[in-house]
This record gives C-alpha cells, structure tokens and sequence, in this order.
C-alpha cells in the first residue's frame, strides 16, 4: 500500500490502532470518546451514528434508514434497518399519479434507522446503550458551531423544503439558515433523543414518540398508523460477496444497490480493464459504460428482495457479465438497456478498534433533509419513499410493507477470508460509482483510503449525464470527449461527487494498527489514538 498521497486532497491518512472516520468531526470525536471509554468499535460508530443526526441533519435524521457491515473478529455480518411502507399504500392510494412524489408525506416509509441501533448494540455492543447518546444530547441541547459544508447544503435546502410540515419551524431561525460557526440548539431533538436512549428505543416504535409522529402524520396529511410503526423490524442479512482480484468486495444485498458496484466490476474484470493505464481516459472509459450497464440491470431487477423476480446469482453470474461486456465497444461511447440473464443526504462513517473489529455504517434521509417533514421533537422524515414504482408488475412496485430501492451502501473489502477495509462513498447514485472507483484505487493502484478519496472522481448524474471533477486532468476529459462522451466539467466545490470514509487493516496481521481516510470534499474527519 503507498502511503504517500499522490493527489494533494490536503489531507493526510491517519495511522492508529483505534480509529473512527465520519463526515463530520464532532460526530467523530464522540466515537473516539466513547473507544476511550472501554467502548469497542460497534459502540463507538453508534456513538458517531447518533451524534451525526445532531451535527449534520442535513443529510440524515432520527426519522431515516440505516444499514451496516461489521467484522465480529470471527466472520462478516449484514444489517438491513430500512423500514417498509405503511399499510395504507396500496398501488390505489396512488392512482392518478404517473410517478412517486419526491417530497413531502408520500414519500415517507417508516423509519427503520433507530432500530438498527438498537440491535446493532444489543448484539455486539459492550456500553450501555444510553451511554452512546452522550455528546449528541449535548450538542443538541447546549448547541455547536455549524460546519462549513453543511451550513452551505443547509441554505440550499430551505426553497424547496421550507413549506413542508414541521420543517420551518425545527430548522429555520427568523426564516433563514444558520451560517457557518453559528451555534444552533435544538432542545426539542435533546428531549428525543433522551426518550429513544431511555427506552432502548420502545417509545419509538410502539410508545410516546410513535403516538406523536402518528398524531403529527393525520393531522398534516400522512397516513401512518400505530401498527406500521410496531411492525418494523431490521434484519440481519448475509452480505452479497464478489471477488475482484485477490479481494472480496461485500455489499448488503437488495432491496439495497450495492450489487450495482459488483456487477460493474465483473463487467471491468471481464473487459480486461487493466490492459489501459490507471488514470487514463481509456480505463475510465470502461468503467462508465460498465457501470451504465450495472444500473440498466439494477433499475430494472433490483427491489424488496421479497418481489425480485431476478436472482441475485443471476445478476452476478461471470458468464452473463462476460457477455455484457462483450457488448462494450472501447473506442466509442454507447447506451445500454437491461440484460436478460438466465432466471434462477447520507452520511457515512467506518470505526475498527484493537481487538480486530471494524464496522462499515451508513445512515441517511436520502435527499439532503429528506422529505422536508420534521415531526415534534426534531424527527426529521426521510423521503426513500420517492424510490419505489408506480408501473404495474416492476419489481419495485409500491406496496404495503414493502421496503424501496434503496441507494445507500456500506462495503467492505476482505482478502482470503480476512477483513481488510470498511469504506464507502456516499451520496445517491454516486455510491456503487464511487464504490468501484474506490476498490480498483485500493486494489489496482494500492493507494491508501486517504488518497483513494482524493482521486478525482466521475459520475453518471441521476438524469444519465457525465459529470466529472474540476481535477480530473484536461488529457482525460478530451480523451473522453474523443471516445463520444458528451462530458460536463463539474465547479471546483461541487458537492455532487459523495464523500468518502474509509478505514483499511495496514497489514493481513491480526493484530496491525489501521490507516484511515476522510474526503476532503465535506467537513470530515478521521482521528485515532
């Protein structure tokens, strides 16, 4: 692995034998605190994970979803902690309608995040639950100066969010934002999160807090009902494993999309992605028409696992990956429909402690705030919802119960059976994109997590568009160009191309310290000791 940074991000890995990394740097140090305090890495992104819904709600909020990878020392787990639409949305509820709502109360499912912490801290957590809630109670109630970054998304977010339910009157002050360094407090959340702390949770699902985002939903046009909360509860899953070189990736299987990363790397491997020099427009190349490829295979298949009409082995079968990439010409750009094979706002963060555990977690409200509905006490809604069908028969159909499509994705990378980084890369469909941008740094390049995320990064945008960084070299975007890439350049401080945390075994020793990274594209931090 080369540890010197071959990109200038600024920023320089950190090397500790306990390490946690987020997006913000509060947020991190409240993980660090809690390592300090005899707490083992589950607690620590935990800890991280709560105080994030404080410091950042701008991209994720104690009404969202979560999901996890974690090595227990021994073998990989998997949790899916997304929640599933009220019982009230049948395909009737939404007749009329052409397409889901991207806003507001119908895009809401229940939220599944809160659970996931608890049975990610009953299972392998060593503190007391409450104890993990410390610094977010703090901040929330005693306040914090506002980051940079998320003081900017903040102010974006208000034209199209300030006449949702709630929303105005929990994040605004005399109509306007908080700027940067100004401390913001929000007692109401502190009340709440005291509530969840205290009760392991219950008051959320079947108690108080509930009954008053129940009473909220019927009074300003949502639809939940008591039982919908009671019902949710998050599943431990096999993570969906790939190899890639002599490493594994893992990804949480549907209704999450991380195998999207995974078939647009069977496609590269296939297509002989290395025979092109790393950081040429040749090998980028490849990658974006794999990964278009990837997404026409994961929109049309990809749903609740439950209505997949498309099995998973399929999608990641070498033989059919073979064939899609057969289809790739390498000279020239193309588009891609779906193949048929053979039938058969977020936040991330990463925390690992010298035991050997390391944990891969990502929580989120999906765009920015989400739905811009903020119940009493600070509960801020995702809007997941919006990711579901309308269209008859698609796998991905809105239905009672049924969890969505979901965007958000932990990793993990392991190497002969042995745990090697927890990472990931958030920021909607940036995220398998990043992914396998990350993973050929890691694998290919043997760069280290810090410059991993430096590397300048390209994205196919939610309407199908190439975007690419202010920093990927002009060589590269006109050889694009030349290859029949319409390419858009991208502002210096664009903040469409995720952010990346990632933290890395430095050696296949048990017992080595670790290197990790945090983008310096947001606020973030890394930190050890």
């Amino acid at each position: 692995m080369l540890i010197s940074p071959p990109f200038g991000g600024g920023r320089a890995p950190v090397l500790a034998r306990n390490t946690v990394a987020s997006s913000q740097p509060l947020a991190t140090q409240a993980g660090i605190e809690v390592l300090q305090n005899g707490g083992n890495a589950v607690d620590a992104a935990l800890a991280t994970a709560i105080t994030l819904t404080v410091v950042e709600p701008t991209m994720n909020g104690l009404g969202g979803d979560g999901f996890a990878i974690l090595w227990d020392g021994k073998k990989l787990h998997g949790l899916n902690a997304s929640g599933r639409a009220p019982a009230a949305w049948k395909p009737e509820y939404f007749a009329g309608k052409s397409a889901m709502d991207l806003i507001g109360w119908n895009t809401v499912t229940v939220p599944g995040m809160v659970a996931g912490w608890i049975d990610l801290s009953r299972k392998f957590g060593k503190l007391p639950f409450a104890q993990l809630f410390k610094r977010a109670i703090d901040y929330a109630e005693n306040g914090f100066p506002v980051s940079p970054v998320i003081a900017r998304q903040w102010r974006e977010a208000i034209p199209i969010l300030k006449n949702q339910p709630g929303f105005s009157e929990s994040f605004l002050i005399d109509g306007k934002s908080p700027q940067a360094g100004q401390i913001w407090k929000y007692p109401a959340q502190a009340k709440t999160l005291k509530e969840i702390a205290a009760t392991e949770g219950e008051s959320f699902y079947k108690g108080p807090l509930a009954q008053s985002m129940v009473d909220f939903a019927q009074a300003t046009g949502g639809c939940f009902t008591m039982q919908d909360f009671a019902d949710n509860q998050s599943e431990w899953v096999e993570p969906l494993a790939f190899d890639y070189g002599d490493y594994t990736l893992h990804e949480i299987p549907p209704n999450g999309s991380g195998i999207a990363a995974q078939i647009a790397l069977g496609i590269l491997q296939a297509a002989n992605v290395k025979q092109y020099p790393a950081n040429s427009a040749q090998r980028i190349h490849l990658q974006i028409e794999a990964m278009r490829m990837a997404f026409a295979d994961v929109y049309a298949y990809v749903s609740d696992a439950r209505s997949m009409k498309m099995p998973v082995t399929s999608l990641l079968d070498r033989e059919y990956l073979a064939s899609r990439a057969a289809m790739i010409d390498h000279h020239q750009a193309g588009s891609y429909g779906a193949g048929d094979p053979h039938s058969g706002g977020t936040v991330y963060l990463c925390a690992a402690d010298e035991s050997g555990m390391m944990i891969s977690y990502i929580q989120s409200n999906f765009k920015g705030f989400g739905s811009g509905v903020v119940a009493p006490g600070g509960i801020a809604f995702h809007n997941r919802g919006m990711s579901f069908r309308l269209e008859d028969g698609h796998p991905n159909q809105v239905a009672p119960g049924k969890r969505p499509f979901h965007t958000i994705l932990p990793a993990f990378l392991t190497k002969d059976g042995k745990p090697t980084m927890a990472f990931g890369v958030m920021g909607g469909n940036m995220q398998p994109q990043g992914h396998i941008q990350f993973v050929m740094r890691f694998v290919d390049e043997y760069l280290n997590p810090q410059a991993c995320s430096d590397a300048p990064r390209w994205r196919i945008d939610d309407l199908g568009k190439l975007t690419v960084e202010a920093s990927m070299p002009a060589s590269v975007v006109e050889g694009l160009k030349a290859l029949g890439h319409e390419v858009a350049v991208q502002p210096a401080n664009s903040l469409d191309f995720g952010s990346a945390q990632a933290i890395a075994k430095l050696s296949e020793d048990a017992n080595s310290a670790y290197i990790a990274g945090s983008d310096h594209r947001r606020d973030g931090l890394a930190a050890g000791f």
